[in-house]
């Protein structure tokens, strides 16, 4: 910790942590400053009091430390972050009711590819909308660095409470917890405490066991190309080249039916609807990468265990490599549960900083930097999962997730539950110039085969699903 003088008032700043970090690393070398922002909107069918609606906002900042972050730089160019004591913003209201809505959600669109100041200067931005057909709701762009989607949906939640708490007397949310003690925490494991020796013992074991493979989700044709150009026929590790960090998403929408099926054998057999998108993925990876059996995915791990860490805001995501080497007579159940038992280990080991996991694995390897054993990555928020509470009445919802047009990865697949029906949402976002409409279709399509596949008869073998597939 350090102190710094920022407008003649002395305040107690810290150092970013190593979630922060990567997104910094990712902001430094991407020329499009808008790369950290994630918009989203969250839209309720019901007329709304909006003074009520500003006045939930308004307490839900206060509440929420991480809604206060700022960020300085010193002359070193070393980045460290503030908290200011209260945000006083107005907080707009956007009348679309007489536009088009996807003209509406568009224009959202354009608001998300705005950058933020990055320096002494709020980090978010929150405005109340109004759409068509009587939907009514929040608008809300969040810089990653301050806060992920586990953040961002606590506090569209904590303003929904509020908001109900104030017009419908229902139960007042539940306080939310420090930042500053997370954060205290994480920096003081990051100070070669016990904890993070083990974890580097354990992610040095792990790199050090036998080389991964690279499947890529459009086949083999860029491994094998890159191991001519390389001259080296046994290259495992491949590069997803970009000249440019555009980007899109594409949203395929499982019905609720279906995504009821799946969450049903989850229950059953007792093992979690990550797993089993692992499962599903890695054995699509394998079907387009001619029956690979050693498949790495870059598994997101939210960090947030305990109640402190589900409830200070921030941003905690970590990203490490799943990998499994499976046999083709091996059942899709057991499968799973190898997947489960290697998340498990990472979780146990998940404070680790992800950047320094992968630059060691790197030079272990003798790879290029810019090569990797995972062409794409995986996220599952459970947070959407809708559960039953007395504090929001039962009213239909939408929600969005607006691409800021740029991208990091070339490839990442966020899946989430739609507030109105339960079904899960498959949001592919991807660099235009790495990833084609088509190549993304192609992969839902196959992706959606192996786990029903796999979920109709959880006995059948991997190498009989992938005939089947």
């Amino acid at each position: 910790m350090k102190e710094f003088q920022v407008n003649g008032v002395t305040l107690q700043c810290y150092p970013l942590t190593a979630a922060q970090r990567v997104h910094n690393f990712s902001r430094m070398a991407c020329p499009y400053h808008q790369l950290l922002n994630i918009g989203t909107g969250l839209y309720i069918q019901q007329d709304v009091d909006f003074q009520l609606l500003r006045e939930a906002i308004k307490e839900a900042y206060c509440r929420l430390d991480s809604m206060r972050l700022r960020f300085l730089q010193d002359e070193k160019q070393t980045v460290y972050q503030y908290l200011v004591p209260f945000d006083d913003r107005d907080i707009p209201l956007v009348d679309f009711s007489d536009w088009n809505e996807e003209d509406a959600h568009n224009e959202m669109r354009k608001w998300t590819a705005i950058p933020f100041q990055r320096f002494h200067a709020p980090m978010n931005e929150v405005k109340m909308i109004k759409l068509s057909d009587g939907y009514n709701g929040i608008y809300s762009k969040m810089d990653h660095m301050t806060m992920d989607s586990s953040s961002i949906i606590l506090f569209y939640s904590d303003v929904l409470q509020l908001y109900c708490a104030k017009r419908y007397g229902t139960e007042m949310p539940k306080p939310m917890m420090s930042y500053i003690k997370q954060l205290e925490k994480d920096l003081a494991y990051e100070a070669n405490s016990k904890a993070r020796q083990r974890d580097e013992k354990f992610w040095m074991e792990e790199i050090s066991k036998s080389e991964p493979m690279f499947t890529d989700f459009n086949g083999m044709g860029r491994l094998i190309t890159q191991r001519r150009e390389s001259g080296n026929p046994n290259q495992r590790s491949a590069s997803i080249s970009s000249q440019s960090p555009e980007a899109s998403i594409s949203v395929y929408q499982l019905e609720k039916e279906p995504s009821q099926k799946l969450m049903d054998f989850c229950k059953e057999h007792q093992v979690p609807m990550v797993c089993l998108l692992l499962m599903g993925l890695r054995t699509v990876l394998s079907k387009f990468n001619d029956n690979e059996k050693d498949v790495s995915i870059k598994s997101c791990v939210a960090r947030r265990g305990t109640l402190l860490e589900k409830r200070s805001g921030g941003t905690r995501i970590h990203f490490f490599p799943l990998r499994t080497i499976m046999e083709p007579d091996i059942t899709f159940l057991d499968g799973i549960r190898m997947i489960q038992e290697e998340q498990n280990k990472i979780f146990r080991h998940a404070n680790f900083d992800p950047i320094e996991q992968m630059m060691r694995r790197v030079q272990y390897w003798g790879n290029n930097p810019n090569t990797s054993y995972e062409s794409l990555s995986l996220t599952y928020q459970p947070m959407t999962l809708e559960e039953n509470t007395e504090r929001i009445p039962d009213i239909p919802y939408k929600s969005f997730w607006y691409t800021n047009g740029v991208a990091a990865q070339p490839l990442y697949l966020t899946v989430m539950h739609r507030v109105e029906d339960n079904g899960l949402n498959f949001n592919f976002e991807y660099k235009k110039d790495a990833v084609t409409d088509y190549e993304m279709e192609y992969l839902y399509y196959y992706l959606c085969r192996a786990i029903f596949r796999g979920v109709e008869n959880c006995d059948r073998t991997i190498g009989e699903i992938l005939e089947m597939i």
